[in-house]
């Protein structure tokens, strides 16, 4: 890609309004120091003492975070958290972030906040070490009253967005903020708006879903077209070209250290390579600054390719951020685009 033309594009990124539908989760992480571990006198097990606490928006907030870090200029999160501690330090680290609006964001007493606690053993000079994770989730199905008030907000803010990204990442369905009830609404806003960009991203997939543009990766492709193709870069082509001439929507497919490969529904398609590393990494929201930058890329005017090639220019830095969900910003795209 050339400097010049990410240039143009990003320049568009503090005039979009962009809205995320999706399970807003808190990111806690405790970073232990190994130096003051004890025996607790009760139990007689290793005691972990936690010298620093810090919290951040993850699931669908990671791509939030990103839209943040490339300056988008309005972002509105869709779903919601539990009216309890967890909640709290969510929307106070939403409302801490430029351009975020949470108006339809919803507190309620009907869930609980949505966490992913993740211990961190910090030992000087070396990388992050996660432990076990502690995870809080809801395991009941989301009440019809949370659903049907999260289907009228994305009602409301297709009207005004240039681009809607939808984020499922709950494992059991139904529980989360993208039930059946609520793809029906979105069902309803592409079909008032064909020319609204949806992009869409589930963990367990996208069956069912209306036809979007959809970003997955290449196991998720071959379970939604019965395709076997593993990382065959010819055969998820071939695939993905199919998917996007079936749905009549753009489909982006992600082969990790092969990079991503997109399709129109013009039949064209593009295989774009991910960059060398350049040292240890970690892959953790890695697909979310995917979903982030391809959704404001092609709201701001960039090519299949082009919105290709920002998105691996992303998940490069990304992956390079150790110990956290990381973000990259335009700045941060800008030089590694000069040097590529």
């Amino acid at each position: 890609m050339i400097l010049s033309r990410f240039q143009e594009i990003s320049a568009r990124y503090p005039n979009l309004r962009i809205a995320i539908v999706g399970d807003f989760c808190l990111d806690r992480y405790l970073e232990i120091d190994p130096a003051r571990q004890e025996i607790s006198i009760e139990t007689g097990l290793p005691v972990h003492n936690v010298t620093n606490v810090r919290s951040q928006p993850g699931a669908a907030g990671t791509i939030l975070n990103n839209l943040v870090e490339l300056g988008v200029g309005e972002i509105y999160p869709v779903g919601f958290c539990g009216e309890d501690g967890e909640g709290y330090e969510l929307r106070r680290s939403l409302l801490a972030r430029r351009g975020v609006k949470l108006d339809h964001f919803i507190e309620t007493g009907l869930r609980r906040t949505f966490t992913y606690c993740k211990p961190l053993m910090m030992t000087p000079g070396m990388a992050p070490v996660e432990l076990n994770r502690l995870d809080s989730k809801n395991w009941s199905p989301t009440p019809g009253l949370l659903q049907g008030l999260i289907g009228s907000r994305v009602q409301k803010l297709c009207e005004i967005v240039d681009a809607v990204i939808i984020m499922d990442q709950v494992d059991i369905p139904e529980t989360g903020v993208v039930t059946r009830r609520v793809l029906e609404a979105i069902q309803s806003m592409v079909e008032a708006d064909s020319q609204l960009l949806v992009i869409a991203d589930s963990r367990r997939g996208l069956r069912g879903y209306p036809p979007v543009c959809m970003k997955m990766n290449a196991a998720e492709l071959s379970a939604l077209t019965g395709s076997k193709h593993g990382h065959d870069v010819e055969a998820v082509r071939e695939s993905a070209v199919e998917l996007a001439q079936s749905n009549k929507q753009r489909v982006f497919v992600t082969l990790a250290e092969r990079g991503i490969v997109a399709a129109g529904p013009d039949g064209s398609v593009e295989h774009v390579a991910a960059l060398p590393v350049r040292g240890e990494i970690d892959i953790v929201g890695a697909g979310d600054s995917v979903t982030a930058n391809l959704a404001s890329a092609l709201a701001g005017g960039a090519t299949l390719r082009e919105a290709s090639e920002i998105a691996m220019l992303a998940s490069s830095i990304v992956i390079h951020q150790l110990g956290t969900t990381g973000t990259a910003s335009v700045p941060q795209i800008a030089e590694l685009v000069a040097v590529v």
